[in-house]
């Protein structure tokens, strides 16, 4: 018996399904947010022979244990990929020449120069701020690619961006959601800064996924993308492709 194949298809498998969860959920409520913005009476839908009607409450009156929280699909998601990347590349000797604390050193600068951009006056102009980031990340797509092989340095791509994501859960949008659920249980008024803050990063979140999917599915198309001369542009297209498609289907 390969242990190490069978650990990967595992992990793989859950990761994979945990990562289904934690999209699906954030696409869901990406379109559900929408829907209600131009239908603020509610939305009626259809599903499974049930019928259901969705509405937004700007001022809930709720007991706060009735209230269902979407936020271990994306620690799982997570904690698995860090554990596949180990298994595939460090394991399994991709990465051999390199020490796993460039791949670290790579989640953790990411993180950190995202947060702290999007949390200056930058912030306050979306547009600029975004073409901002994308550049940064085309920039660090040409680092990553020459310091690294093809395939690895797209999946640390993928890592650093999924990493990304999941702090923005963890460290943003459910520390202001807690502060929310506070006021709720206390009857206070809620703070719609702490709305927006938690929104602007779930935005986020739907426009990161395309290009963190790009590199999961990459694998199977390596000429055309990280084995290729022009990996680090391919990305740098595709990236951008995929912004303007969420960009699309969130304006739906």
């Amino acid at each position: 018996m390969d242990l190490s194949e069978w650990a990967n298809l595992l992990v793989r498998w859950f990761h994979v399904f945990a990562g289904i969860l934690w999209i699906g959920s954030t696409w869901y409520f990406t379109w559900l947010d929408r829907q209600l913005h131009l239908d603020p009476s509610g939305v009626w839908m259809v599903h499974s022979g049930g019928f259901y009607l969705v509405e937004k409450q700007k001022d809930p009156r709720v007991a706060v244990e009735k209230i269902h929280w979407f936020r271990f699909e994306a620690l799982f998601t997570w904690l698995s990929g860090l554990i596949l990347l180990y298994i595939v590349y460090y394991a399994g000797g991709l990465m051999e020449d390199a020490s796993p604390l460039w791949a670290v050193g790579a989640l953790v600068v990411g993180w950190v120069a995202y947060d702290l951009f999007w949390a200056s006056p930058a912030a306050r102009r979306p547009l600029l701020a975004a073409a901002v980031s994308y550049l940064a990340l085309v920039a660090a797509a040409w680092g990553l690619t020459h310091l690294y092989e093809g395939r690895a340095a797209y999946i640390l791509l993928g890592a650093m961006l999924g990493t990304i994501m999941v702090l923005n859960v963890w460290l943003r949008i459910l520390p202001a959601q807690k502060k929310l659920v506070a006021a709720i249980a206390a009857g206070r008024p809620l703070d719609p800064a702490l709305a927006d803050r938690a929104k602007t990063r779930s935005k986020h979140n739907t426009f990161i996924i395309l290009p963190v999917l790009l590199t999961m599915i990459s694998n199977h198309f390596p000429t055309a993308t990280y084995g290729s001369q022009y990996n680090w542009q391919v990305f740098a297209g595709l990236t951008l492709l995929g912004f303007g498609a969420a960009k699309v289907v969130r304006d739906r």
